[in-house]
Order: structure tokens, then C-alpha cells, then sequence
């Protein structure tokens, strides 16, 4: 049985696909139509379609692609450091890539 087969949803993984959500959802929206944010928001989805859309030929590739995602997301921290405005929204935005970074993180403690 390969992993595309196997691939199961629980909390964790709905937490992960939420989060994702609101993070794309909230880069989508800042300062529209800003092709930096929308194409981040893109990035966000596209990573996370390819960790869970039960596509055969991504099957071996979702450890990368969980991985992928998880520097995707600090790479987006990183930047904002360094170049992002302050505030709320900002504050908001950031704690929920922080959380999805460690659910996608015990994500892959639990599978291979």
C-alpha cells in the first residue's frame, strides 16, 4: 500500500490544512493586489495541495513537499523580520505560521 493509499486525516492534519488556509487567506487580502502577497498566498496553496490532494505521483514526495512547506512558512517569517510592517494583523498572521510550522513539524515525526 503506498502512502497516497494510507494517507490519513485527523486533527492534526485538518489543523494544518486550516492554518494553511488562513495564512494564504491573509497574504491573499494584505495590500491587494500586491503580487508579492498573492503569490505568496499561491505558494501556500500550491504546497499544501501537494501534501494532501491524493495525486499517485506525489505519493513518495510528501515528506519533501511537508519540509518544503515548513521552510517555505519560515522563509515567510524570516522576510517579515526584515522587511514586514508591525501590528495586529502582522502579529496574528505570524503566531499562525509559528503553530502550523509545529504541526507540520509533528506531522512529521509521525509519518515517513
Amino acid at each position: 500500500m503506498n502512502q497516497a493509499q494510507s494517507l490519513k486525516f485527523g486533527l492534526l492534519q485538518i489543523g494544518i490544512i486550516l492554518l494553511t488556509l488562513a495564512t494564504a487567506v491573509m497574504h491573499f487580502i494584505l495590500i491587494f493586489p500586491d503580487t508579492i502577497f498573492i503569490l505568496n498566498a499561491l505558494g501556500y496553496v500550491g504546497l499544501l495541495a501537494a501534501l494532501y490532494l491524493p495525486l499517485p505521483f506525489l505519493s513518495d514526495y510528501r515528506p519533501v513537499v511537508r519540509w518544503a512547506l515548513i521552510g517555505y512558512t519560515a522563509l515567510t517569517i524570516v522576510l517579515w523580520i526584515f522587511i514586514g510592517a508591525r501590528g495586529p494583523y502582522a502579529y496574528t498572521t505570524k503566531t499562525i505560521e509559528v503553530v502550523l510550522i509545529v504541526l507540520l513539524w509533528l506531522e512529521s515525526r509521525r509519518t515517513p
